[in-house]
C-alpha cells in the first residue's frame, strides 16, 4: 500500500467492539508476540486504539471507527484469514525558525529500529467510557513530542494538520508545532538524551536531524516512515 495524505475539515469518532478471533488465530498471535518479546524484551503489550474502519466524504469529512486493543494484535499482520489490524497514531511536524524539519531515528529498543520519523506514536485509548476526539489526540501528540525530543510545547499550541494513511493501513493525525530555533531544539533533545541515559533508559530517538528539503530527507541512512516524504513535502511546500 502507498501512503496517502488528506486534508480533513471534520472528524467523527465512534468506538466499536474488538475483532473476533478464532482459537487458532489467538494462539498464533500469542506465539508470535512471545517470540517478538524474546527478541526485544523492551516490548510492552500496552493498550492501543485500533482502527476498525474509516470513511471519507466529498466535503472533507472523515468518520473513524476504532476499538480497544493491545500491541500484541500487531502479530496478526500477514496471517491468512485474520482480521486486518491497523492503528491510530499521532505525529508532530516540528519546524525550525529557518524552515527545516526535525526528524528522529528510532532506537534499537523500539518496535521500528532505525526508522526515521517525526515525533509521535500510537494512540492510547481514553479511559473506559470516555470519548476519543481531536483534543485527546492533541494532548497525546504534545506528550509524544516532549517524551521523544524534550520540547515542552503546550498541547493547545499544536495546530491540526493533514491526516495520513500509512503503508500498513494505519491512520495518522498530524499536528504542526510552533517554529523554534534550531539550537533550542538540539539542546532540548541533548538534555533529554543525557537524562534518560543517566537513568538507564534508552531514548526513543537515538539521533535527531534537521532537514531542509526532500533530497536531504531521502539521503538519511536508514528507512523512512512511509508517510514522512508526503508530510515533509507539505511543510516544505513541495
Amino acid at each position: 500500500m502507498t501512503a496517502q495524505l488528506w486534508d480533513v475539515s471534520r472528524l467523527r469518532f465512534e468506538e466499536t467492539v474488538p475483532p473476533a478471533l478464532t482459537a487458532a488465530q489467538r494462539t498464533t498471535m500469542d506465539h508470535r508476540w512471545a517470540a517478538a518479546v524474546t527478541a526485544n524484551p523492551t516490548l510492552f503489550d500496552g493498550p492501543v486504539a485500533g482502527l476498525t474502519r474509516f470513511e471519507r466524504d466529498d466535503a472533507g469529512g472523515l468518520s473513524v471507527s476504532w476499538t480497544r486493543l493491545t500491541y500484541r494484535y500487531r502479530a496478526l499482520r500477514g496471517l491468512p484469514g485474520a482480521p486486518a489490524v491497523a492503528a491510530l497514531f499521532v505525529a508532530v511536524l516540528q519546524p525550525c525558525d529557518d524552515g527545516r524539519l526535525l526528524v528522529g531515528r528510532m532506537s534499537s529498543t523500539t518496535s521500528a529500529p532505525g526508522r526515521w520519523q517525526p515525533p509521535g506514536g500510537t494512540v492510547e485509548p481514553p479511559c473506559e467510557g470516555a470519548a476519543l476526539d481531536l483534543e485527546v489526540l492533541r494532548l497525546h501528540a504534545a506528550r509524544e513530542l516532549a517524551e521523544e525530543t524534550g520540547s515542552d510545547t503546550a498541547a493547545d499550541a499544536l495546530v491540526p494538520g493533514p491526516v495520513v494513511l500509512d503503508a500498513w493501513g494505519s491512520l495518522g493525525f498530524l499536528f504542526i508545532a510552533p517554529p523554534r530555533p534550531a539550537c533550542q531544539l538540539r539542546e532540548h533533545y541533548a538534555e533529554l538524551a543525557r537524562t534518560e541515559t543517566a537513568s538507564g533508559v534508552d531514548p526513543e530517538f537515538d539521533r535527531v536531524e534537521l532537514i531542509g528539503s526532500l533530497p536531504e530527507l531521502r539521503s538519511l541512512p536508514g528507512p523512512l516512515a512511509s508517510y514522512l516524504e508526503l508530510a515533509a513535502g507539505r511543510l516544505f511546500g513541495a
